[in-house]
């Protein structure tokens, strides 16, 4: 590829593409492109650049990948694409379909049957992963989804799926979302409804980390404003809104599917409770970006230490500088993560403190204080 392409937030140590990219645009140039082309899942946006001149409409559940997109089609100097998320209604004809293999085989499960009524017989179905993320359990989704399917032999490590759309296969609404009932020792929120869906971390159970948050959630009694940071399906942010009835709770996240899970939670626990109504926002964004300085009491986070298959601690640091930027003076950023990551030492380099609030064997919750800026 002849483009010159970034991640979004730029990551010198991280490539905006890799091998299974490399492999589905040179089969593309040997075999052609043409009609209505869909690209799945294009993770820093390098597929939509390089085949922005066939016009493609780019769906992704990342606000991130778009943001990615976006920059990297300006760099080249390059336009046609259309953005769309995967809560938007897909093309109604697809004439080319290009997937990106997803982490999530829920989420790759929803993509496809959201996919499948824009599919004919004459659709090119191509998708393309490190053979580490292709499974057994994917191939059978394309192929009971879609039609008979395929792989191509590996190369660098990479692998191509070929599918021939089988016109007859019945088009039917997927699974999800999904909706299951916090356990009855889960604090605040116990026996309340979470709503998940496909993609959303852990969206059958409550997560053991969220689980010790909840243990340890902090009480303001003036806070106003309070953020689910990273919200996933927003159980953190609906026990902030049960314990701060008062306050507006901000749910926001990278992933447009976790925020319309936060929403739909929160709906589903609070729509029309007197004092609650019209409380909360939803928001996909990057970490705590355009968010006014100085207008937040609280945040609340259980950050991910991973972005794709590379683990790094970029996310993080976004996260807490962004939040201590967002918070006032004597605003608190409480964090749950796993032990061995080391956020204390973070914290205390962007906040200049940071407390223990509890631990056990696998968790910590962490404590950290806007201070007062010296004049």
């Amino acid at each position: 590829m002849d483009l010159v392409l970034e991640r979004f937030p730029a990551d010198e140590s991280l490539r905006a593409w890799d091998a299974a990219d490399e492999y589905l645009l040179r089969h593309l140039a040997e075999t052609g492109v043409s009609g209505e082309v869909v690209i799945v899942g294009d993770r820093w946006g390098a597929l939509a650049t390089e085949l922005a001149a066939h016009r493609p409409s780019q769906i992704s559940d990342s606000f991130l990948a778009q943001a990615a997109t976006r920059a990297n089609l300006e760099a080249n100097g390059r336009s046609g694409v259309t953005l769309l998320t995967s809560r938007d209604t897909p093309p109604p004809r697809i004439d080319v379909l290009l997937v990106r293999v997803p982490k999530s085989l829920a989420l790759l499960e929803d993509q496809l049957h959201r996919l499948s009524p824009g599919v004919h017989a004459g659709t090119r179905i191509v998708g393309t992963g490190m053979v580490k993320e292709i499974h057994t359990s994917t191939l059978a989704l394309f192929e009971r989804i879609l039609g008979p399917t395929r792989t191509s032999p590996a190369v660098k490590k990479a692998r191509l799926i070929l599918t021939t759309a089988d016109a007859s296969i019945p088009r039917t609404p997927g699974p999800w979302p999904l909706t299951y009932r916090l356990p009855a020792d889960a604090a605040i929120v116990a026996g309340r409804p979470v709503v998940n869906h496909a993609g959303v971390f852990c969206a059958d159970r409550l997560d053991i980390g969220t689980r010790f948050l909840l243990e340890n959630l902090p009480t303001m009694p003036d806070a106003s404003t309070i953020v689910d940071l990273g919200c996933g399906n927003g159980v953190v942010g609906l026990a902030a809104a049960l314990t701060h009835p008062g306050a507006g709770v901000l749910f926001t996240d990278e992933s447009f599917q976790a925020v319309a899970s936060a929403e739909a939670t929160y709906r589903a626990n609070l729509e029309g409770r007197p004092g609650l109504a019209g409380k909360a926002e939803f928001r996909a964004a990057d970490a705590l970006t355009g968010l006014e300085k100085g207008s937040v009491d609280l945040v609340l986070s259980n950050p991910p230490f991973h972005t794709h298959q590379a683990t790094t601690d970029a996310i993080a640091w976004r996260m807490f500088t962004g939040a201590r930027d967002a918070l006032r003076p004597g605003g608190e950023l409480w964090v749950v993560a796993n032990r061995h990551l080391g956020h204390h030492t973070r914290l205390r380099r962007v906040f200049g403190n940071c407390s223990l609030v509890a631990s056990n064997p696998k968790f910590v919750v962490l404590r950290a204080v806007r201070r007062q800026r010296r004049r």
